[in-house]
């Protein structure tokens, strides 16, 4: 029984190494495979905690590993990938020789940093967030080398999301929601009533739809909806 109960801290241990594995791909310019393995650590992130409440086995451990976790695997890893476009850029400012404009983008997983301490400290965070999920910041910047390598280099939409403008905007503004009190509805269902899971098959429907339609260059835009959702219907 002392094994089972060590079977959801394994597998948030394998979210934080596919963080790891994330990092190590975006050094070596594999940034594809960097973006999936921040999806990977996605799965591993819900199955700690289905395994926890299905074998009974939460604990304060639990929830600090937990977080510790997601700051690597959806602040850390996301940020090196943002960190490796701004070095594509071409803009320089270098000191000693070394470029230190891409390390703007880690002002993201600082950021993430803060977001789960105040979580892991604020009792409102029951049932919905205060603050944009750290999850979703890294999905979604995970998501945009997807969409990337299936869009011409020429295109329109190409061009912008490696414009430095979008990057560093993408920096400040995901920064701000993750320590924002702007609430943001979570996935955790209880039941499958229609009417309290409205906003849910919302994303579901809209996710489904604009997969089958866009494939993985959907996959940005779904996170987007998500935000943007809960930012109308909450305010």
């Amino acid at each position: 029984m002392k094994i089972v109960k060590h079977i959801p801290n394994t597998i948030t241990c394998l979210n934080l190494l596919s963080g790891c594995v994330s990092i190590l791909f975006t050094c070596n310019n594999h940034i594809l495979w960097a973006s999936v393995m921040i999806f990977v650590a996605a799965v591993f992130d819900f199955l700690d905690g289905f395994a926890a409440r299905l074998l009974n086995a939460k604990s304060p451990i639990g929830g600090e590993l937990d977080s510790l976790s997601d700051v690597v695997s959806f602040g850390v890893a996301p940020s090196f990938i943002l960190a490796w476009f701004l070095g594509e850029t071409g803009i320089g400012w270098w000191i000693h020789n070394f470029n230190v404009f891409p390390l703007l983008a880690f002002i993201l997983a600082a950021f993430a940093a803060v977001r789960l301490a105040k979580f892991n400290l604020d009792t409102r965070q029951t049932t919905s967030f205060i603050g944009l999920p750290v999850p979703a910041v890294g999905l979604f910047i995970a998501s945009l080398p997807f969409m990337l390598f299936n869009i011409g280099h020429d295109s329109a939409l190409y061009n912008f999301v490696v414009n430095p403008y979008f990057l560093l905007a993408t920096v400040a503004i995901f920064s701000w929601l993750m320590i924002s009190e702007v609430p943001f509805f979570s996935f955790k269902i209880k039941n499958l009533k229609f009417r309290e899971n409205i906003l849910r098959y919302f994303v579901v429907i809209f996710a489904i739809v604009a997969v089958i339609v866009l494939k993985s260059v959907a996959l940005p835009f779904v996170f987007l909806f998500y935000i943007l959702l809960s930012v109308i219907c909450y305010k």
